[in-house]
């Protein structure tokens, strides 16, 4: 037991002692943050296009128009989407209404404003372009104002030529100053697409108002359920189990496989440098085996721990009141038994076999064979607990979590759901006793590929697992 314990202390300190492993720890809620942060980035910093409108032809007449009036509802629907959104981060973070406006007000209405503005604005046709006579002329204008190398503020980027077809369908020719932003050609397309529709309308007798009254038109749905705290209305507290459960999946996904990655690679780095050889000199097979297994959990919990403690203060400076609504649901919801224990047997299962077949290469090469089906397993349940998270019972996600290489994610994610306890001790059982199997089974092909130079293949791993290591 000493010397599993003195391995594992190895194991632990050759990781967590370089600078290396805490700065890869301290990037990933880095970039989880940033993540979430360059979208919003990508569009406060997006330009907005001038856009000139041409309409060519007596028939094209209102088509302007129409643009512009789209250009309007645009603006409209983005500004209630704001206050929708305010409404759910005020409902969600318990933060006042009147804190969260004050709070832009002094901060000048920045962020919100950026988030908000149009993609494009209308601008007054230039001279040069409306004294061209339509043809070459006028499309030797539209090339020189939109290759023109002027300021941001005096910059063209778009022209719209609006017309009609033979059969007096809206229609447009857009040219852009860069050929790769169609931003203003979809835009201007959903325009004609309701101006087409308004005209169609309005040919069949239908007053044009209405037809734009109704597609302006947004219904305020709210959620109810017999099972939500209040017995009514859905709120944020009652999505947050689900939110939980998916969030404990990946999160296990990503705590399992890294760990066994750096089991994987820690045997193979120790095999290919004869320093495994020295350390069966000293220690058997399966002290080594349950060392190594030992200091890469205790390195993943301190991955898990310091993750979790970021998190946390993050939260409790930010939103204290979804922080403790988050603690009630993962303390007294039972939620952290879920994780602990599939996060265990999980953990158990892929670690060992990782680490056997570790054992058996001397190059990253030689894994592959054995790592792409192992990797193809695993990305399974990934995609399918994102069906967990609508649809827990689903009759595809139930038969999935008694497999055991999948119960470990899709079982938390369906824990908000209660499922019977039937199916939770069930696969959890499964889940364990496939895990004891493991470490036999890699324990033994451990041995024989600590004690051998054969390369990794199928037969050979066979043969190891029947020969018991000898």
């Amino acid at each position: 037991m000493n010397r599993t314990l003195l391995i594992a202390r190895r194991e632990y300190a050759a990781y967590a002692k370089t600078v290396g492993f805490w700065l890869s720890l301290l990037a990933f809620p880095l970039f989880a943050v940033l993540g979430g942060a360059i979208p919003i980035l990508m569009r406060t910093s997006e330009p907005v296009r001038a856009v000139v409108l041409i309409e060519e032809g007596p028939a094209a007449v209102g088509l302007a128009g129409s643009v512009r009036d789209a250009l309007r509802a645009d603006a409209e629907r983005r500004a209630e989407a704001a206050a929708r959104a305010q409404d759910a981060a005020v409902k969600a973070t318990g933060i006042p209404k009147e804190a969260v406006e004050q709070a832009e007000k002094s901060q000048g209405g920045g962020l919100r404003e950026s988030l908000n503005r149009q993609r494009l604005r209308i601008v007054d046709t230039p001279a040069v372009l409306a004294a061209a006579v339509p043809g070459e002329a006028q499309t030797e204008a539209v090339r020189e104002l939109l290759s023109a190398d002027v300021e941001r503020d005096q910059r063209i980027d778009s022209v719209v030529f609006l017309t009609r077809d033979a059969a007096g369908k809206p229609s447009a020719r857009v040219w852009t100053r860069r050929a790769t932003d169609d931003t203003v050609e979809d835009f201007v397309r959903e325009a004609l697409k309701s101006a087409n529709r308004r005209q169609v309308f309005e040919g069949a007798g239908i007053d044009g108002a209405v037809v734009t009254e109704t597609e302006r038109f947004r219904p305020e749905v709210t959620a109810f359920s017999p099972r939500s705290a209040s017995g009514g209305e859905v709120s944020f507290r009652d999505r947050l189990p689900g939110i939980i459960g998916f969030a404990s999946a990946f999160i296990l996904w990503s705590l399992i496989l890294t760990g066994a990655s750096i089991l994987l690679n820690s045997v193979m780095e120790e095999k290919s440098n004869k320093i495994l050889e020295v350390l069966l000199s000293s220690a058997s097979a399966t002290e080594i085996l349950a060392g190594k297994v030992l200091g890469v959990a205790l390195l993943t919990l301190t991955v898990m721990l310091v993750w979790s403690g970021i998190g946390a203060a993050g939260l409790l400076v930010s939103f204290p009141d979804t922080a403790r609504d988050i603690g009630s649901v993962i303390l007294e919801g039972g939620m952290i038994w879920y994780f602990v224990a599939y996060a265990v047997g999980g953990y158990l299962m892929y670690a060992v076999l990782f680490a056997a077949i570790g054992a058996f290469c001397e190059t990253p090469r030689d894994a592959q064979t054995l790592m792409g089906p192992i990797m193809m397993i695993m990305v399974v349940p990934i995609i399918v607990v994102q069906m967990a998270l609508r649809t827990p019972d689903a009759p595809l996600v139930k038969i999935m979590s008694w497999i055991p290489f999948f119960t470990p994610f899709l079982m938390p994610a369906r824990a908000p759901s209660e499922p019977p306890p039937v199916e939770v001790f069930g696969t959890m059982a499964g889940m364990f006793v496939t895990a004891l199997l493991m470490v036999w089974v890699a324990g033994r092909a451990f041995r024989a590929g600590a004690l051998s130079d054969v390369k990794l293949s199928w037969k050979s791993f066979g043969g190891a697992i029947r020969s018991g290591g000898r």
